[in-house]
């Protein structure tokens, strides 16, 4: 499917790649997504309210791009909480995929926002819980 296929099937969609398009971070955050271990996800406030992305909606289906720009696949947003870093809990870190423990998500995240747009602990992240919709793959 091209993505103007996609963005006509799922009209208001916004376009995004995880992991900042980071090719080989991007195609393993999708294979989470796909086999079913990755259903959340959170970015720095900041970088949604300097215009850097758009932010997620409760209720709106987005389009994941893989690092081509191809769509890779189609999630809905279920749900979503402003928290601080140091308030991120266990169940959202381990909903996030990528690490087996709350201590690996704490170190892997800091590092990721200190390479990418600044890190404090008390930095307010948008928090997004989401399903699969629809896998292009």
């Amino acid at each position: 499917m091209t993505l103007d296929e996609a963005l006509a099937k799922y009209p208001g969609a916004a376009t995004f790649r995880f992991a900042d398009g980071d090719p080989g971070l991007n195609a393993e955050l999708l294979a989470l997504v796909r086999s079913g271990l990755k259903t959340a996800t959170c970015q720095a406030l900041s970088v949604y309210e300097s215009g850097g992305e758009t932010a997620p909606a409760v209720g709106r289906r987005d389009i994941a791009l893989g690092s081509d720009g191809a769509p890779a696949l189609v999630i809905e947003t279920v749900s979503l909480e402003t928290r601080r870093f140091d308030e991120v809990d266990e169940s959202f870190a381990l909903a996030e995929g990528e690490n087996d423990s709350l201590e690996g998500w704490r170190r892997d995240h800091e590092g990721w926002f200190r390479r990418t747009c600044g890190f404090s602990p008390d930095m307010l992240l948008v928090c997004e819980r989401f399903r699969l919709v629809e896998d292009f793959g």
